[in-house]
């Protein structure tokens, strides 16, 4: 019971942190942030991917593959967003 409160308590805090760090970033660092993240998401993809083989059939596999499909869907947008605002300073003939 303890450790799921304590997991729970870190969950909590970590939404309440994570809310009050990216409130607090100003809109121009916004694309470069969004470009570490595409990264760090990739890296999370090639991580998941290697480790499949190395698995057996488990209730972990099951939320590993929810994770990979979250974080491609997270590049995918990422890169769409970036695109999309670097467009926004293309010079118009």
């Amino acid at each position: 019971m303890i450790d799921i409160l304590a997991l729970f308590t870190a969950f909590v805090l970590a939404i309440f942190i994570g809310f009050e760090v990216i409130n607090k970033i100003p809109p121009t660092l916004h694309t470069p942030l969004m470009s570490g993240t595409n990264a760090i998401s990739g890296i999370t993809i090639v991580g998941a991917l290697l480790a499949i083989p190395y698995s057996s059939p488990t209730t972990a596999n099951l939320l590993g593959a929810v994770a990979l499909a979250m974080a491609t869907i997270n590049v995918i947008g990422g890169f769409m967003v970036t695109d999309r605002m670097l467009a926004m300073f293309k010079r118009k003939d």
